[in-house]
């Protein structure tokens, strides 16, 4: 097995075939000193700093800009309204991004004096937050911010056509970029990214896909990333990672390799990748960074890899049966809780509890990809997200209470409930979400009665013949 293996904090709800618990929690270490990142992530909860060490210039980034942050940078917030709707608060997840024009704001920079308008992205009206380009699933990358094309129609007045540069040339609104809001289905799994309320671009990113094993069998992948605000080019460092996990788990898992090992290949090959993208001078600051979390479904077994505070939860399709959080932050909320110093409400409202102390980028520390497999003996499903999404639904009850029941059966539909939830509670942060079905296996009881039932019919079938 990989090293830096994790088990869940709260323990597991199947018992069996889980992962040794073999790292120790790292020691606390001071509050905003060097070894710990902001995300910028704005806690709901909380609206003081987060992440900026003492002594941050004057006019710094108030949502958890990391070392190195010039005076007066603002990564999260370019100073524009609301964006697609009026108001933040209240607005049901089934319905379009806006109902009606937002006055003055000006989400995108319109160059002009309008706004978004009434109309949700692309053309499906009835769609839940628009239709949006989906998702490119296998290669997980995605175009920084695609503009019109010359020939769409403006989502505002639906009269205008756009330029190329994303502007209506009858009205002037500026356009949804693509990736704005992205969804996708792929099988029995699917993902929705979503800019929030709060934020200027979407710097998350996702990849689903599916795959065969050796024996026939099927793999479903799904892997959510979250771009370190505080750095430069997060979205790059997001889609880069998504991108490469995607790749080298496709590689991996037909070939045979042991899912839990595939998670840790992975996970080191979305490292490579961010990396890369790093600038060549050397000592440079704020390299492009991001988090990971992932889930494998293979051959009965649950594998979740992840770096950094974007979170999996177990939600069985029994919701009389317990939830469970699958993962543990990389965050310094997590390690006063680990370290005894802080219970955990106390720790996560705290103005630093979002600073993360892992993460893929050329600036990270020494990596230590978490990796855990899990076999399950009844049937639900994963919810991989960023913290867009759990800041909302911390506790694995709270996610379960908010994911539909029919989850299984319609993971797409959930997907889109729980990005509304995040969005009715604020869209503080870019919300992501994958969420993929794990039937239930066959119980060893099951076997034997199903066999006998094919023999007595083997034998029946002759005699009705005759």
């Amino acid at each position: 097995m990989p090293g830096g293996t994790n088990t869940p904090p709260e323990g597991t709800p199947w018992g069996t075939g889980e992962t040794p618990h073999d790292a120790t929690p790292p020691e606390p270490e001071p509050p905003y000193g060097a070894t710990s990142r902001g995300t910028g992530h704005e806690a709901p909860y909380s609206a003081a700093p987060q992440g900026t060490e003492p002594g941050t210039p004057s006019g710094a980034d108030p949502q958890g800009s990391g070392p190195g942050t010039p005076s007066g940078a603002d990564p999260q917030s370019t100073g524009h309204g609301t964006p697609y709707g009026a108001s933040p608060q209240g607005t049901p997840h089934d319905a379009p991004y806006s109902t009606g024009p937002q006055g003055a704001a000006d989400p995108q920079g319109s160059r002009r004096d309008g706004t978004y308008g009434a109309t949700p992205q692309g053309s499906g009206q009835d769609a839940p937050y628009g239709a949006a380009p989906q998702g490119n699933g296998a290669e997980g990358s995605f175009p920084v911010a695609p503009q019109g094309d010359g020939g769409k129609t403006c989502v505002a007045c639906r009269a205008g056509r756009v330029d190329t540069d994303g502007y209506c040339e009858h009205c002037g609104h500026a356009q949804p970029r693509e990736r704005d809001h992205l969804e996708e289905e792929l099988g029995s799994v699917a993902a929705v990214s979503d800019r929030g309320l709060r934020h200027h671009r979407n710097e998350d990113s996702f990849a689903v896909a599916a795959t065969a094993l050796p024996d026939g069998s099927a793999a479903t992948v799904a892997i959510v990333c979250d771009g370190v605000s505080s750095a430069s080019r997060p979205d790059e460092a997001s889609a880069a990672a998504a991108g490469a996990a995607n790749e080298a788990l496709l590689d991996a898992l037909p070939r045979g390799a042991h899912p839990q090992e595939a998670m840790h290949e992975a996970i080191l090959a979305a490292a490579t990748a961010v990396n890369a993208l790093a600038p060549e001078t050397p000592g440079a600051q704020n390299a492009p960074a991001c988090t990971l979390v992932g889930a494998v479904v293979s051959g009965g077994l649950l594998t979740i890899g992840w770096v950094g505070d974007s979170r999996a939860y177990w939600v069985p399709d029994d919701r009389a049966a317990l939830a469970r959080r699958l993962t543990e932050d990389d965050s310094w909320a997590a390690q006063m809780v680990a370290a005894g110093l802080m219970g955990e409400a106390e720790a996560y409202a705290d103005v630093r509890a979002h600073a993360i102390t892992g993460w893929l980028g050329a600036d990270a520390y020494e990596l230590e990809p978490h990796t855990a497999t899990f076999k399950p003996d009844h049937a639900g499903v994963v919810v991989v997200c960023t913290d867009g999404l759990w800041n909302y639904a911390e506790s694995a009850q709270e996610m379960a209470q908010v994911l539909p029941a029919d989850a299984a059966a319609r993971p797409l539909h959930s997907a889109q409930v729980l990005v509304g939830h995040a969005l009715d509670g604020g869209g503080h942060d870019n919300v992501t979400v994958a969420v993929v079905p794990f039937a239930a296996p066959p119980s060893p009881e099951a076997e034997p009665q199903a066999e006998a039932a094919a023999d007595a019919e083997a034998e029946a079938e002759p005699r009705a013949q005759a």
